[in-house]
């Protein structure tokens, strides 16, 4: 399965019937936790996401009529969340008990039924009618979808049957170092910069942060300056994810054989001196996405291991010294062999697969 999201370019009418569909949702969703709370102090049970819905429909929608106005999907789905939730703080230690939803974040809401693509960048949904998209559908059946709000603006996501697809390759095997100053360098010398989106907007991200802080709570003016902040963040993210994009599919089409490193970049992030910069990289996502992109054109990924001393050892003889962060060029003592220290950590990451 490949999965698609993308910004839809909706008018006033339709932001409305969306905001309706995500509060339904919400409503549900912060009901059914409601319900869930009182029956277990009562009766140390926790209803299912079927019974909720039957308790739902007898309940809340006959007094409540404006839940007649969205698709029966999206509060259907939002208990089905809800349930799930409940089995991930039963059975993952990381996740905690379900919290009520806030408007305003997190806005999502799921649909099923007569969803149809029109002419590439249409797609017909059921209650809400024909909304444009940004980009180019692919020409695919599509069962569901799932709607969501960030920053004032709708996107749609969707799953669909994808046959993996190889392409030709220009080279077979390519170590990658990736850095701050460099965000990749790989053996063959090819270089990618680090866009450093986040710090490129801090001092903007802090002008609409300190606009926020002054106005008061629960005013219009608020809520502007929460939006232009949100804004403001998102397109840092777009930022950094569009440059990680580009590398990874550059290297997943391009290459039979891709080298890289297992950082442990949790243990990066506690250096208070360098976590901001580290964050601002993407690492994980780096490695997230070359995972399933290595699959998708008939790549092979290598991870190295966490303990492999790329940076250390000669590129040229093997030799392996000691080298310190402030150090940006490798020169060997033994045979004198000198090189950047990010080019002859990706030489050895890429002669790892022979080893």
């Amino acid at each position: 399965m490949q999965s698609i999201k993308t910004k839809l370019k909706v008018n006033n009418y339709q932001k409305t019937i969306l905001a309706k569909h995500a509060g339904v949702a919400r409503h549900a969703y912060n009901w059914g936790l409601a319900t869930c709370i009182k029956e277990y102090e009562e009766t140390k049970k926790r209803p299912s996401a079927i019974t909720l819905h039957k308790r739902l429909v007898a309940e809340v929608k006959s007094i409540n009529p404006w839940y007649y106005e969205v698709s029966k999907c999206a509060p259907q789905q939002a208990l089905r969340d809800l349930e799930r939730a409940f089995k991930n703080f039963l059975t993952i230690p990381s996740r905690g008990f379900p919290v009520f939803k806030k408007k305003g974040r997190k806005d999502s809401f799921y649909l099923e039924g007569s969803i149809k693509i029109i002419q590439g960048n249409y797609i017909q949904l059921p209650r809400i009618g024909i909304v444009k998209t940004y980009e180019i559908l692919p020409s695919v059946p599509v069962k569901n979808v799932t709607i969501s709000k960030k920053a004032d603006s709708w996107y749609i996501s969707f799953k669909y049957n994808f046959e993996p697809d190889s392409t030709e390759k220009v080279g077979e095997t390519i170590g990658v170092d990736i850095g701050i100053n460099t965000l990749a360098t790989c053996s063959d010398g090819s270089k990618f910069a680090n866009v450093k989106a986040y710090s490129q907007a801090k001092k903007r991200l802090v002008r609409h942060q300190r606009a926020v802080s002054k106005k008061v709570i629960g005013s219009k003016n608020r809520r502007k300056a929460v939006k232009k902040l949100a804004k403001a963040y998102k397109k840092v993210a777009d930022i950094r994810a569009d440059a990680l994009h580009k590398l990874t599919t550059w290297l997943a089409k391009n290459h039979s054989t891709i080298v890289i490193e297992d950082l442990n970049v949790s243990g990066m992030l506690k250096n208070h001196k360098l976590a901001s910069a580290i964050a601002d990289c993407g690492f994980y996502e780096f490695k997230r996405q070359l995972t399933y992109k290595c699959e998708w054109y008939g790549s092979k990924l290598v991870i190295a291991d966490r303990f492999y001393p790329s940076s250390q050892i000669c590129s040229n003889c093997g030799h392996q010294q000691k080298m310190p962060l402030h150090l940006r060029t490798y020169e060997c003592s033994e045979c004198g062999f000198q090189a950047d220290r990010d080019f002859n950590a990706a030489v050895n990451l890429k002669n790892y697969v022979y080893q």
